[in-house]
């Protein structure tokens, strides 16, 4: 049982390590974006997705809502910082069209927030209540955060191509994914288990994707140097 528990300890501070490089994967996405001035085809949406899901999280580890969770609060809330710098950098390089969905989408989040915010503060008065219903919303968002690059997965299915979709994001998902599913087992953990059981499905099959769709990606010169570059 010890051994359990010092195993389980060990894989969550890994987890948070692996999670920190998580958030910082997408660098040199937003390197080449910087760069070219554009963002061309690559997608906000897992930024945009992230953002709540850190927000949400961050609320969870407040010590009213879930007590000695303070390593969730400063994760998330890194996270959080990083996400919300990569959105910003998305949204002055894109064009109107994408910059009004990203707007959308990020009004949607602050109104959903802050309704569940008031929700649980107002209606629930314990932390194990409050816990529970975060926790539950929590893992609804990690769901959706780990299924948003299904758009990207689509696209690499119907272009033959992976040139959008970043290798570093794609595998820093699957670890991150892939420890705290272990992590849930040691203690079995459904509410960890189940987002991060899906994680890693999501995440294997982008490796896949990425494998099968390399060759015949057509790389121009600039983005084949920046892929040796950073590879």
């Amino acid at each position: 049982m010890v051994n359990t528990e010092a195993a389980r300890i060990a894989v969550g501070i890994i987890g948070n390590i692996i999670s920190i490089g998580l958030f910082a994967s997408p660098i040199p996405t937003f390197i080449k974006i910087t760069k070219a001035k554009s963002v061309e085809d690559f997608k906000p949406d897992p930024y945009v997705a992230t953002v709540i899901n850190c927000a949400m999280w961050c609320f969870y580890g407040f010590p009213f809502v879930h007590p000695d969770s303070f390593l969730v609060f400063t994760i998330n809330g890194c996270g959080l910082i990083i996400e919300i710098v990569y959105v910003t950098i998305f949204f002055l390089y894109s064009p109107w069209s994408k910059r009004r969905k990203i707007l959308i989408a990020l009004v949607i989040e602050i109104i959903f927030f802050a309704c569940v915010v008031f929700v649980t503060l107002h209606f629930f008065h314990t932390t194990k209540h409050r816990s529970t219903i975060v926790g539950i919303v929590c893992i609804v968002l990690n769901v959706l955060m780990y299924a948003s690059p299904l758009t990207v997965m689509r696209m690499v299915i119907r272009t033959r191509s992976v040139r959008y979709m970043p290798f570093t994001l794609s595998v820093a998902n699957f670890c991150n994914a892939v420890v705290w599913m272990i992590y849930a087992l040691l203690k079995f953990d459904l509410f960890i288990l189940i987002p991060n059981g899906l994680g890693t499905f999501f995440g294997l099959v982008q490796l896949i994707l990425y494998a099968s769709y390399y060759r015949s990606t057509q790389w121009d010169r600039r983005a084949r140097e920046a892929e040796l570059f950073y590879a």
